[in-house]
């Protein structure tokens, strides 16, 4: 296959992936939590068990009038929705679907470029906060920047464990030489990197910068239209993003029964069930206080994932 071709497959399919995943767990949310808490709204757009929904909510964005505070900044203002939603872009990118090189771009030093483009997450939310001129949004704003801040080391730390222990900062090589028994010797990492994860992308019960019953919505106040709905499309990439490298980490990627024809299979259906999971963590669990959600950081997390660290140590200088 020519280079040129080969490069627009790849930019193509990561392309409909970044677009139709988000929408799917969009429309899954919809549809898991009118189960859950019995909501009968989001069963009716379109009839057949509400499969319109996320139409329905895609054309009253479209049609919103798009609004800008009168003391905001408005270059910054306007980007701040796309520095969200981009950097899960490249992410994406890196994210390994199957063997044999079915990764849009193998980089040896993928998890760490995974996990600096992750930390732009933060200036977004402060742009946002800071451009919207309004002090719930700026409330906002500097609740999500402490707890970014705060989440990022053990996420870290966690991610830190599992590349030593492969030996590579590699996202398909660190896929290839794992094991099954790892399941058990990384697990505390694994959910120390699954729950900072949703502290990142503000996943409830980690949505304290939106807290909606105290700041209206946070730093995505002033916000309507299209540009609120790219701060949405960027929480449900967000979602994929987190699945994936757990999934990817943590799980075996594309591990399991005919990998090397399935293989791609495996590691959507993993991506799948934990995308259902924080799903679940919404309707379930409360919001935290701020004080309970950097106790969970600093008195928990990080204890954990460096006491994992060196039990990672400790096993690979016994192998």
């Amino acid at each position: 296959m020519p280079l040129w071709l080969d490069l627009l497959v790849r930019v193509v399919a990561v392309m409909v992936g970044f677009l139709v995943l988000p929408l799917l767990v969009g429309q899954a949310e919809h549809k898991v939590m009118a189960h859950m808490q019995g909501r009968v709204g989001p069963m009716y757009a379109g009839a057949f068990h509400g499969w319109a929904q996320l139409v329905a909510d895609g054309v009253k964005f479209v049609q919103k009038e798009d609004v800008h505070p009168h003391g905001a900044d408005r270059t910054v203002f306007r980007l701040a929705p796309i520095v969200a939603l981009f950097p899960y872009l490249i992410i994406i990118l890196t994210i390994p679907l199957g063997p044999n090189g079915l990764v849009a771009q193998r980089l040896d030093i993928g998890l760490f470029l995974v996990l600096a483009i992750l930390g732009i997450g933060v200036v977004a939310v402060l742009m946002s906060a800071w451009a919207s001129a309004n002090k719930y949004s700026l409330l906002g704003g500097l609740r999500g920047a402490a707890q970014l801040l705060g989440y990022e080391l053990p996420l870290v730390l966690a991610a830190a464990s599992v590349a030593m222990a492969a030996g590579t900062l590699s996202l398909p090589g660190i896929v290839e030489v794992w094991r099954p028994w790892w399941l058990i010797w990384q697990a505390p990492a694994a959910l120390v990197f699954f729950i900072a994860g949703l502290a990142e992308i503000r996943r409830p019960p980690f949505d304290m910068p939106i807290a909606d019953s105290e700041l209206v919505f946070g730093y995505m106040t002033e916000y309507t239209g299209l540009r609120f709905a790219f701060f949405l499309l960027a929480e449900y990439v967000g979602i994929i993003v987190i699945a994936g490298l757990t999934t990817v980490l943590f799980l075996g990627g594309w591990h399991g029964p005919f990998a090397d024809q399935l293989g791609w299979l495996w590691t959507l259906l993993k991506m799948g069930v934990l995308s259902f999971v924080i799903i679940w963590f919404r309707v379930t669990y409360p919001r935290l206080r701020e004080d309970q959600l950097q106790r969970l950081c600093w008195l928990i997390l990080v204890p954990v994932s460096l006491a994992q660290l060196v039990l990672t140590v400790a096993v690979k200088s016994l192998l």
